[in-house]
C-alpha cells in the first residue's frame, strides 16, 4: 500500500510542480499595442513640454507615462487639444485590428469649454451661468449622438481591443480661491451634467468609462493642492487644464484601475 502510494505521488509531483513554476509566466501581462485618442486632456496640455504643434502633447501627459511604465509593443499619441468628436476624422487612422488599449478624453469642446471658461473668468455672474447653461443643453441634446459615433468608429476600426473613457474632473474647488461661489458652482454642476452624459453613452456602447470626479476631488483649481491649473492669460492654452500632478496623480492611476 506504501509503495503504491509513493508512485502516486511521484507521478503526480512533477505535473504539479510544472503548473506552480508555469503559472506566473501563463499571467505576465503580454506587450499591448496602444493608441491614446481625445483632446488636450488626452494629449497633456497643461504639463509642458510639448511637441506636436498645435497638438500640445505632453511627455507628462497621463497616456505616455502609462506608454512608461507598462509592457507596450506600440504606442500612438494620436490625442490633440482642441479635438472634438468630428474632427477626430485622423486620430482614428491610428486605430487598427491589432490595437489592444484605447484611451480617450472626448466631449469637452464639443460643448464649448474654452468659451466657457473665458466668460466665466472674465464675465459677469449671469454671462457665466449662460454659458454653462448653453454647454449643458448642447451636452443633453448634441453630444450623445455625437459620442455614439465616435465610440463605434473606435470598436470598428479596433474590434479587439479595450476602451477606456475617461471623464473630466469638476474643475475648480468648491471653496477655491478663483471666481465667486456662484461661478464656481455653475462650472462644477455642468462637469456633473457632462460626466452624466458621458457615462450613459460609453455604457450603452459597451465601453469602460473612469469617473474622475471623486478622484480629484480636493484638487481642484485654486484649492491647496491643486491638479488643475488655475487661469493665466499668459499661459491661456493651459488654464483649468490638469498640471504635471494631475496627470500623474490623478490619471495615470484612473487608467491603470481600468486596465487591471
Amino acid at each position: 500500500m506504501r509503495k503504491r502510494l509513493l508512485r502516486v505521488v511521484c507521478a503526480v509531483l512533477p505535473a504539479a510542480l510544472a503548473v506552480v513554476l508555469t503559472t506566473p509566466a501563463a499571467h505576465a501581462a503580454a506587450p499591448v499595442d496602444y493608441v491614446a485618442l481625445g483632446d488636450s486632456y488626452s494629449s497633456g496640455t497643461g504639463a509642458p513640454p510639448y511637441t506636436g504643434g498645435t497638438c500640445f502633447r505632453s511627455p507628462r501627459g497621463y497616456a505616455q507615462l502609462w506608454a512608461n511604465t507598462h509592457e507596450v509593443s506600440s504606442f500612438k499619441y494620436a490625442a490633440c487639444g482642441g479635438a472634438t468628436t468630428d474632427s477626430m476624422t485622423g486620430q482614428f487612422d491610428s486605430l487598427d485590428a491589432g490595437t489592444d488599449l484605447v484611451s480617450i478624453t472626448i466631449g469637452g469642446n464639443d460643448i464649448g469649454f474654452a468659451s466657457t471658461m473665458i466668460t466665466c473668468v472674465t464675465g459677469s455672474d449671469s454671462s457665466c451661468l449662460g454659458a454653462v447653461d448653453k454647454g449643458v443643453q448642447q451636452a443633453r441634446t448634441a453630444l450623445p449622438a455625437k459620442l455614439d459615433r465616435t465610440y463605434a468608429t473606435i470598436r470598428s476600426r479596433a474590434p479587439d481591443a479595450t476602451v477606456v473613457v475617461l471623464g473630466y474632473p469638476r474643475l475648480v474647488e468648491p471653496a477655491g480661491t478663483c471666481l465667486n461661489a456662484t461661478k464656481r458652482t455653475a462650472l462644477n454642476n455642468g462637469a456633473d451634467v457632462l460626466h452624466e452624459v458621458i457615462a450613459a453613452r460609453a455604457a450603452a456602447a459597451g465601453v469602460r468609462y473612469v469617473d474622475a470626479r471623486a478622484h480629484f476631488a480636493g484638487h481642484g483649481a485654486c484649492g491647496r493642492s491643486p491638479w488643475i491649473n488655475s487661469f493665466s492669460l499668459l499661459r491661456l492654452v493651459e488654464s483649468f487644464h490638469p498640471n504635471a500632478a494631475g496627470y500623474a496623480q490623478g490619471y495615470l492611476p484612473l487608467l491603470d484601475s481600468a486596465v487591471g
